[in-house]
């Protein structure tokens, strides 16, 4: 499996064995839902904690991207290391729902500035050619943390909660000393004199093609998102624990696992562009299939077909995104990317919750399969533009 990813250099290797260490521990986030219902929260207050973990996801990392292009990538990833180990703390003690939203908005803003650095310190490690390898090896260690984290975090919320918020305080704190033997790297250029794309996210505006695929991205990771908010919404519906979701967790992750690495060296001889929109096919599919599950063998299956589609995505998009962006605006680039995941993201927490509670879950469902159909056709529509600035990426 391994041989998939070599040649590619120390830097990402050293990022990949930090995000198994930090994946190890995500465990609070996944179990959310469980943990507010055994505080006494109550189903509609438990939206405004889910929103403000989704908002959180919008403030950190347009606060990461810039941060990554001015002050560098090390920094950045420790700031918000270190902040979202606190806010673990915060969330586990905080008194009541106003706090716990308070806690729950700094966890995922602190979380959420690591990752615009990381993708643009791997940018800066790589060339065009192989980002699309580095960003799927990345994803590939979030899976393998994710299968140990599902089966122990299952564990873990149907004995008490303290040692889940410890466990995964605990795991960011290691993945800050990883990071503190990484090498800055950026920002590796900075801008011509003059040019207004040396400040803020002008130069991310300006880029019609990244306009244009950024939100047919969202809605494809609106859709994926699912799967952490609607999916334990579903089983906890159907009568089933906690660990019946953790399981869910893990046959996703050990299936991502085993398929990835297969995937990313089948499929990176075809256009990517058509790739993504296959796999975000599958995705939209297997998320639709959970309103039919009322079993563990009906979730399963629902697990297994979009797990598929994200094996066949995985690292896909951050490349695309990482070879249109000037050298000295990797940051922005990348942090518009996260942002774009982090819209996603709250509007799954927020829309998705409130439609599978207000129009019933089939509405979600049916939503969930027309809005990955639709994107997947209008990103397949744009491989000719993505072509010609990938040929350039690779040329320069």
């Amino acid at each position: 499996m391994l041989s998939t990813f070599r040649g590619l250099p120390p830097t990402v290797w050293t990022l990949f064995a930090g995000t198994i260490v930090n994946r190890l521990g995500y465990l609070v986030t996944p179990f959310l839902v469980f943990f507010l219902a055994a505080r006494g929260v109550t189903g509609s207050e438990t939206s405004y904690v889910l929103g403000a973990l989704g908002a959180g996801n919008l403030l950190g990392p347009a606060v990461g991207g810039l941060l990554a292009d001015r002050i560098g990538r090390r920094p950045t990833m420790l700031i918000g290391l270190l902040g979202a180990a606190v806010a673990q703390g915060a969330l586990y003690v905080a008194p009541g729902v106003a706090t716990m939203a308070a806690a729950a908005l700094l966890l995922s803003a602190a979380g959420a500035t690591v990752g615009p650095a990381a993708y643009a310190l791997m940018a800066d490690a790589v060339d065009a050619e192989r980002r699309r390898r580095a960003y799927a090896l990345f994803g590939w260690g979030v899976n393998i943390g994710t299968a140990a984290a599902g089966v122990l975090g299952g564990y873990l919320a149907e004995h008490g909660y303290r040692l889940l918020f410890a466990v995964d305080a605990g795991t960011m704190l290691v993945y800050a000393l990883v990071v503190t033997r990484l090498r800055e790297t950026g920002p590796v250029a900075k801008a011509p004199a003059g040019d207004r794309d040396g400040v803020g996210y002008g130069v991310v505006l300006r880029d019609g093609l990244l306009m244009a695929l950024l939100p047919l991205f969202g809605v494809q990771l609106f859709v994926y998102s699912l799967t952490e908010v609607a999916l334990p919404l579903a089983v906890h519906d159907s009568g089933l624990t906690p660990a019946v979701y953790g399981a869910m967790a893990a046959v996703n992750a050990l299936l991502v696992v085993g398929v990835q690495p297969f995937a990313t060296a089948w499929l990176a001889r075809l256009p990517q562009l058509p790739v993504q929109a296959a796999g975000s096919v599958l995705i939209a599919v297997g998320v639709a299939l959970t309103g039919l599950a009322d079993s563990i063998a009906g979730f399963a299956l629902s697990v297994v077909v979009w797990s598929l589609g994200e094996a066949v995505v995985a690292g896909i998009a951050a490349a695309m995104v990482a070879n249109l962006a000037p050298a000295h605006a990797r940051g922005r680039y990348q942090g518009a990317f996260s942002w774009t995941w982090g819209l996603a993201r709250f509007a799954a927490l927020t829309l998705g919750v409130t439609l599978y509670t207000g129009l019933g879950a089939n509405a979600l469902w049916w939503i969930a399969l027309l809005g990955g159909l639709l994107s997947s056709a209008a990103t397949f529509a744009l491989r000719g533009r993505v072509a010609h600035r990938t040929d350039h990426a690779l040329a320069a």
